[in-house]
């Protein structure tokens, strides 16, 4: 018996090549991270933490059409437990007392929203682009940049802070400016938020540190978003 067992070792070693022979095993693949909008329900409901602009960004629709079809009027102040329609309907919105969402109690400037002026942009942080834009891919309605940990990210443009948060799925720690009643832009996967919903910021200014929340390196995802859909940034960035 241990004449066969010395045998079968040595025929397993030839087979090798004289090598280990590596243990059959399951690997995964990283997983990638996807920014696609998803399908909107026919009826969400609001939970503490969401705002119509990141309700807006994650179904991919403008923010002043699903206002206009609830019937919310400017400043889109909404509501837990508030139901919001993504079709419109013959029937009136029913008016319903709702738990006010709560807001940061660290002081903002809330002052006049941005004007529809022409908009002078500028790149969000500096690094290596990772990935580019498409129009049909799924996952890459902005760029990825790759950075360092705690690297500044500051705003693209002028505007106003309408998210800020990690309440939307694959985008970790997000900050969404309004620039105007046309452009929105996002920061994406920060490490740590700097600016408060509600809050105006200048072009330049530093609104986050560069991180890897939801994605597995650290990087920066940026969009722009024209009436609510994806646009390519390279189109509005300065050239480098």
């Amino acid at each position: 018996m241990r004449i066969v067992l010395i045998l079968l070792v040595l025929a397993l070693t030839a087979c090798g090549g004289g090598q280990a022979v590596a243990p059959v095993g399951t690997y995964k693949k990283p997983i990638k991270t996807s920014t696609k909008a998803v399908t909107a329900p026919a009826i969400y409901t609001v939970k503490r933490g969401d705002t119509l602009f990141s309700i807006s960004w994650r179904y991919g629709y403008d923010h002043k059409s699903l206002a206009k079809i609830n019937d919310i009027k400017s400043p889109y102040t909404i509501y837990v437990g508030q139901k919001l329609r993504f079709k419109s309907t013959k029937s009136a919105v029913t008016k319903k007392k709702y738990t006010k969402l709560t807001t940061s109690t660290k002081k903002v400037t809330t002052t006049t929203s941005p004007s529809n002026k022409r908009l002078t942009w500028r790149w969000p942080t500096s690094g290596k682009i990772l990935s580019t834009y498409s129009k049909s891919a799924a996952g890459r309605k902005g760029i990825d940049i790759a950075g360092k940990s705690g690297q500044s990210i500051i705003a693209a443009a002028s505007g106003k802070v309408v998210y800020s948060g990690n309440g939307l799925p694959r985008y970790g720690n997000l900050l969404i400016i309004k620039h105007n009643d046309v452009y929105l832009s996002a920061y994406a996967h920060n490490k740590t938020l700097l600016v408060k919903e509600g809050q105006l910021v200048k072009a330049g200014q530093k609104i986050a540190l560069l991180g890897r929340s939801g994605t597995q390196q650290n990087q920066l995802h940026f969009e722009i978003r024209r009436n609510g859909k994806p646009v390519d940034p390279m189109r509005f960035l300065p050239k480098k």
